[in-house]
C-alpha cells in the first residue's frame, strides 16, 4: 500500500489542499486546523452550519496565510499574519478556552462572504489541546482545532466500495445512477490506496507505519452531516449518510476512515511524502 494524497486543511471547515509532502508534528501535520472562524461570542462556526466556508481557501506562507475564494482565484486575496501579539479571546472550542484573533481585516473579509458577522481566530500553542481519552487519547497527545485527533486517514478502496454499495442501494430504490462520492468530503489529512480486496481493513489496524512515521490508530472515525456537503457546489444531499447508515452503522452512529496520533517525542519532527509505503505493524485481534 501506498500514500496517494496529503491534504491540509490550514482554516478549520475552509477548503483542503493537496501537497506534495508535509511535516509530521506530534499534534498533526504542520499547518493543518491551527485557524478557525468563530462568531461574534467566540462560539465555534464550521461549515456544517455556514456551508460558504467550504468554498474559501487559505494557503499557509511564512507567518500567516494567505486568504482566497475557490470560484474567484485571479482576485487580490488579503494575507493575514499569525497574530502572535493579539489579547487572547474566549472561544468555545472543546479544551482550548481562548485564542488570538486574527484582526478587523480578516473579520471584514470573512463576514463579507459569509454573510453574517464572524472572526477568524488563532491556536498559538498545538500542545494545549489533548486527545479525549474516552476516544484512546493517552497522556501526552495532543491535537490542534481538528474535531478530535491529530490526523484523519481514509482509504481508496473504502471510497470504491462505498461507492459501489451507493449505486447498488439507487438501483434497489430504482433510480439509474449514483453520484460519485469524493474522498474531499471526508476531510482527510492522509489518503492512501487501500486493498481492493479488503475496503474498510484500516478500521481493524492498531499501529501503522507510513513512510518513517509510526502512528497509534485510535480507531474509526464517527461521521456527522458535514459529509453531505458536495465540496465543489457546496449543495446537501443524503449521501454519504444515507449509505453508510445502510452498511456502516454501529452503535447508532455512522462510521468512515480512521484517526491517527503519531507516536513523537514533542520535539520530533519527520516528513512524510507522497507515495510513501504503508505497512502495517499491528491490527486488533
Amino acid at each position: 500500500m501506498r500514500l496517494t494524497r496529503i491534504r491540509i486543511h490550514p482554516v478549520k471547515s475552509f477548503a483542503g489542499a493537496d501537497h506534495t509532502s508535509a511535516r509530521v508534528l506530534p499534534w498533526g501535520l504542520e499547518g493543518d486546523r491551527r485557524w478557525a472562524v468563530v462568531d461574534a461570542d467566540g462560539a465555534l462556526v464550521t461549515a456544517r452550519e455556514a456551508h460558504g466556508l467550504l468554498g474559501l481557501t487559505a494557503e499557509p506562507v511564512a507567518g500567516g496565510l494567505v486568504l482566497g475564494e475557490r470560484e474567484r482565484p485571479g482576485d487580490s486575496p488579503p494575507r493575514v499574519e499569525a497574530p502572535t501579539d493579539a489579547a487572547p479571546v474566549p472561544v468555545t472550542q472543546s479544551r482550548q478556552g481562548t485564542a488570538l484573533p486574527a484582526g478587523p481585516g480578516a473579520d471584514t473579509w470573512l463576514s463579507e462572504r459569509i454573510g453574517r458577522p464572524l472572526r477568524l481566530v488563532w491556536q498559538p500553542d498545538p500542545t494545549v489541546r489533548t486527545v479525549k481519552p474516552e476516544l484512546g487519547g493517552l497522556p501526552g497527545d495532543r491535537v490542534t482545532l481538528a474535531d478530535a485527533a491529530p490526523l484523519l486517514l481514509a482509504s481508496e478502496a473504502s471510497v470504491a466500495k462505498l461507492n459501489e454499495l451507493a449505486l447498488q442501494d439507487a438501483i434497489d430504490r430504482g433510480e439509474t445512477d449514483a453520484p460519485p462520492l469524493v474522498v474531499e468530503r471526508f476531510r482527510p489529512n492522509l489518503v492512501i490506496d487501500g486493498d481492493p480486496r479488503a475496503p474498510f481493513a484500516e478500521e481493524t489496524w492498531e499501529l501503522v507505519r507510513i513512510g518513517g512515521v509510526r502512528f497509534r490508530v485510535l480507531g474509526p472515525c464517527d461521521r456527522c452531516v458535514m459529509t453531505t456537503i458536495d465540496p465543489e457546489t457546496l449543495e446537501t444531499g443524503k449521501e454519504p449518510i444515507r449509505t453508510l447508515a445502510r452498511h456502516r452503522r454501529r452503535d447508532g452512529k455512522t462510521w468512515f476512515g480512521i484517526w491517527l496520533v503519531p507516536e513523537l517525542e514533542a520535539s520530533d519532527v519527520d516528513v512524510l511524502d507522497v507515495g510513501d509505503p504503508v505497512e502495517v505493524l499491528r491490527e486488533s485481534a
